[in-house]
């Protein structure tokens, strides 16, 4: 049985799974996360164009998006943007992921919302195969970037 199967529930992102969601992150990006970070999980969590969900086991958060509705955009109608999504590294490749992101789309559905987009790393393949399961493909965005050094 994977990790998906045992899932007790896929629900809304709260306020107080910032603690399990900075777990997570921090044990994927291996590093400590910013003493701000809480106040951005607390802004997602509370605001009314998010799509932010969790998947817990046993009470224990073990994967996480945050995503939101963009309305006005470079051109795009209003669209969904996952902006980042983790799942414990003792989890992973066992479906946990993909539940995620259904939630959010059926939440995007129910919203009027017909595309999804986001931006991935070039070279971080495990997340574009992820995606790509998902049925995502290269949109017709280009990311830009300037360093303010």
């Amino acid at each position: 049985m994977d990790s998906a199967e045992k899932i007790a529930l896929i629900r809304q992102m709260r306020p107080e799974d910032s603690g399990g969601i900075a777990r997570i992150y921090s044990e994927i990006t291996k590093k400590s996360v910013e003493a701000d970070f809480e106040k951005l999980i607390y802004a997602h969590a509370e605001g009314k164009d998010s799509a932010c969900f969790v998947a817990e086991l046993n009470g224990k958060v073990i994967g996480f998006m945050i995503s939101y509705i963009l309305t006005l955009g470079f051109g795009i109608d209003k669209s969904g943007w996952i902006a980042t999504l983790g799942v414990d590294p003792r989890h992973m490749g066992g479906g946990v992921g993909g539940r995620l992101a259904e939630e959010s789309f059926k939440f995007y559905k129910s919203q009027g919302i017909s595309r999804v987009y986001t931006s991935v790393r070039w070279d971080s393949t495990d997340l574009l195969s992820f995606f790509r399961t998902l049925d995502f493909e290269r949109s017709d965005f280009i990311n830009l970037a300037k360093s303010l050094e």
